[in-house]
């Protein structure tokens, strides 16, 4: 049995724990006052009814999500369906569209007689038609980026705009320009794995039933002793057997092997001795701020009902503005309420001050043809030394991929789901 620091108690860091709780002395840390991570359902008393709404962590599917599923089964939660449908707003212009559907897609009715926006049909079946071509016959140039790709093959500013990069800009919570910048492999991989080159065909996406905090408090009531919350660790430490954890409080203790389950800059940061392929590869994944405000300000919906969506992509004339996203939880959770509550991201300027209900900041990888060119060093560093190091940061970004990266070092402890 060994004497396991696991540093973060998100998705990766609660899954490290759970599996190795059995078999090893845990002991998890976390520097909020609270566990969970991305995870974050708040409760909101709102005209004398109380609602569980989730504000990281949303939605997950039955298709790209298997160890994040059978990670459920074994907590015994099951999903409850839920609606995924994306619409796109141009504040300069008053163009909008929502994409479930033939009645929200001409929600705006002019739209039946633009020739522009039946073009953009049209390039939306040429460019799922391009990129399931390139995948399944593996030819996808492992040197060029998205932007490269619809430069290649001639796609229109109003398609680019409008479609392809707001809806991958909503997915990694990143900007338009950073868009371009993505790994073309990546990028297509991706799509073609969650249905998104797919006109039907697409997973049922599902979310956590009574918030997703509802796993969180499944591991917790497994763990055999509570997570330590609010904890400053200043570093760690290497020694002959085992690492140092030095907390700002003065105190030291001693562990056998230590999982980093935080950010890739926050281990960083905590290692007091850095190998220069840590340093290298650590620093190459860098995570971007994005402001969380929870509101219940409509505004920041497009303007017709009919086009409201589950995601909707607000554009303005920024091309470097981090994603500017709202999602309608009561379509994805299922709120019955004449209220509308939102989860809008980058927005906080445009949303009425007295419809805020609250205010985060969640950080997310920047993933580009850096970060992943860094992702497959992954070996050089991880298990190395008496550190491991996880987290969604080494995939794509979500929260399959934080249960995936805590399986890859939970199998050297002889665990799995």
């Amino acid at each position: 049995m060994k004497k396991i620091a696991i540093i973060g108690s998100g998705i990766s860091g609660l899954t490290c724990a759970y599996l190795l709780d059995k078999t090893h002395q845990i002991t998890v840390f976390e520097k909020n006052d609270y566990v969970g991570g991305h995870t974050a359902t708040v409760d909101i008393e709102h005209q004398g009814q109380t609602y569980a709404i989730d504000t990281g962590f949303i939605v997950f599917n039955d298709r790209t999500y298997p160890y994040f599923n059978r990670l459920l089964e074994r907590l015994g939660i099951a999903g409850q369906d839920t609606e995924m449908s994306f619409s796109v707003h141009n504040a300069q212009t008053g163009f909008e569209y929502n994409g479930h559907g033939i009645n929200a897609l001409f929600a705006q009715r002019r739209n039946l007689f633009s020739l522009k926006f039946w073009r953009l049909i049209g390039e939306i079946l040429k460019f799922n038609r391009l990129c399931k071509r390139d995948f399944y016959a593996g030819n996808i140039n492992p040197d060029a980026n998205l932007g490269h790709f619809l430069r290649q093959h001639q796609f229109s500013d109003f398609f680019c705009q409008h479609y392809i990069l707001p809806m991958g800009a909503a997915i990694w919570s990143t900007s338009l320009s950073d868009m371009k910048q993505f790994e073309l492999k990546f990028f297509i991989q991706f799509f073609y794995h969650h249905g998104l080159l797919n006109i039907s065909d697409r997973p049922q996406w599902k979310v956590v039933p009574k918030g997703s905090r509802s796993y969180v408090e499944a591991i917790l009531a497994a763990l055999t002793k509570p997570v330590q919350t609010s904890v400053d660790i200043g570093s760690v430490s290497r020694i002959e057997d085992g690492v140092l954890i030095h907390f700002d409080n003065g105190q030291s203790q001693r562990f056998d092997e230590v999982i980093f389950a935080c950010h890739s800059d926050e281990a960083l940061g905590l290692l007091a001795d850095p190998s220069l392929d840590e340093s290298r590869i650590l620093s190459s994944i860098p995570y971007s701020p994005n402001e969380v405000v929870l509101h219940t300000d409509v505004s920041v919906l497009p303007d017709r009902k009919l086009a409201w969506a589950s995601w909707n992509y607000h554009l303005d004339d920024s091309q470097f503005r981090p994603a500017s996203v709202t999602y309608n939880m009561n379509i994805l959770q299922n709120i019955q309420s004449d209220t509308t509550f939102c989860v809008t991201l980058n927005q906080g300027d445009k949303i009425d001050p007295t419809q805020v209900l609250r205010r985060f900041v969640y950080h997310h990888p920047v993933l580009n043809e850096v970060s992943v060119a860094a992702q497959q060093e992954r070996s050089l560093i991880c298990g190395k030394r008496a550190c491991h190091f996880v987290g969604a940061y080494w995939y794509s970004g979500f929260h399959e991929d934080g249960v995936r990266s805590a399986l890859d070092v939970t199998r050297r402890f002889g665990q799995s789901l």
